[in-house]
């Protein structure tokens, strides 16, 4: 028999094999200072393109006061208790209402984390009789959660309409068999490559398949549509999303997250979703701090506009000078180049080191071999100093790139250094 240690030791994972490596500068890096576009790491000033802070709320003035008086007014323990025996409160309803009508829904329930929200509403929704359809680049809350469902589930080409109706076919053969139901999932926003979910076109197959529609709309909520509604408002098509979730770790630069829908469906998730039963509530300082952030992200829509005019800064720069940008069309911007992962490494502390700039690396196995991703996170706080300045930097480590630069013992040795 095995000792399960010794198997998790010679396994730890395509991520964890590289730890020691990695730990502190690739992986868990130590940002420090106010959070803004300029912040510290391992003792130098960085521009940094890697914070979900989409609306700049993480810093605003306000949000910082609220945040202080939220604490000094409750602590941080209340409300003690899970939300159903003694974890409610007027200003969990408060915000419950208002994010009803930022997303154009009857009904929302507060989650104590966004990732497990979607797992368990998942769970929750769904039983052995019933079939999932998602796509295949659903991020690995979605993921998760179908992992979790014990009936059958097939899985369409990311964003491919036709591949979406060739599994719809088959989910309906089966869901006839069991007598069960379909459940569609998908995203809002999918937020490393940066474009939208065909919410509309999959909204217009319900006149020719019988399903529901669960949209996680994490990087949407807050930045798309005009009143910040979401992908549903941008598409103009809310109204056909069944289940629609919204994280506050991205536009309300906090933490949860909140899943809104009809009444009815809503108080069943209320009654039903283990995660939220079983788990205390949001504490009162962050509903305090998030009330703050919605009223802010109502009031203030230039938060928005500033924030796209970066995004379309940077992405009209990037693709200018000669960047592949892929298919966004979102302020998510991913920059794709080719080339090994030891390039990729030394390209990335050669930004960090030389060009002082911080920004996300994504390689294999997250995407195939050979490929480089360079994810940008536009925010209303950067400035068009800053697109400027990062664009010319880009260039130069492209070049770099493909002129072999990165290949070079000499180069790699002088850059394990920074380690």
């Amino acid at each position: 028999m095995k000792d399960i240690f010794d198997k998790i030791k010679a396994n730890m994972g395509p991520i964890g094999d590289h730890a020691k490596e990695s730990h502190g500068y690739f992986t868990f890096p130590k940002l420090t200072g106010d959070i803004n576009p300029h912040m510290d790491f391992r003792g130098k000033k960085l521009l940094n393109w890697s914070l979900n802070n989409y609306l700049g709320l993480a810093n605003h003035p306000e949000v910082r006061k609220t945040d202080t008086e939220g604490a000094e007014k409750f602590g941080l323990a209340a409300p003690m208790g899970a939300r159903m025996m003694s974890g409610n409160s007027d200003y969990h309803e408060d915000l419950e209402k208002g994010l009803s009508t930022l997303v154009q829904k009857e009904d929302t329930i507060l989650c104590n984390f966004g990732y497990q929200a979607v797992v368990s509403a998942i769970d929750a929704i769904v039983d052995r009789h019933d079939v999932i359809v998602y796509d295949a680049e659903s991020h690995a809350c979605i993921l998760d959660g179908v992992r979790l469902h014990m009936g059958k589930r097939y899985v369409f080409k990311h964003n491919d309409i036709e591949d979406f109706e060739k599994q719809m076919v088959r989910a309906t053969k089966l869901a006839e068999t069991t007598g069960g139901a379909i459940l569609v999932i998908t995203e809002g926003v999918f937020g490393m490559r940066g474009d939208q979910g065909k919410l509309k076109e999959i909204i217009d197959l319900k006149k020719k398949f019988s399903f529901r529609l669960f949209v996680d709309d994490a990087h949407g909520v807050g930045t798309m549509g005009p009143n910040g509604g979401g992908t549903g408002e941008e598409q103009h098509c809310q109204d056909g999303i069944d289940i629609y979730f919204g994280t506050f770790a991205k536009s309300f630069a906090l933490i949860g997250g909140f899943l809104s829908s009809n009444k009815e469906i809503i108080t069943f998730l209320r009654y039903n979703m283990r995660s939220q039963i079983f788990a205390k509530s949001l504490p009162l300082p962050l509903v305090y701090g998030l009330l703050k952030r919605l009223e802010l992200l109502n009031k203030h829509p230039e938060y928005r506009t500033k924030l796209w005019e970066i995004a379309n800064s940077l992405q009209k720069g990037l693709v200018n000078a000669g960047f592949n940008i892929g298919d966004t069309n979102t302020m998510v911007t991913p920059v794709y180049m080719n080339g090994s992962i030891p390039e990729a490494t030394n390209m990335v502390i050669d930004l960090r080191e030389n060009f002082g700039i911080f920004c996300s690396m994504v390689v294999y196995p997250v995407i195939p071999k050979g490929m480089i991703i360079l994810r940008l996170i536009p925010t209303a706080t950067h400035t068009q100093e800053d697109v400027k300045y990062t664009i010319e930097s880009f260039s130069k480590i492209k070049d770099k790139l493909y002129g072999g630069v990165y290949k070079a013992d000499k180069i790699r040795e002088g850059f394990s250094q920074a380690l």
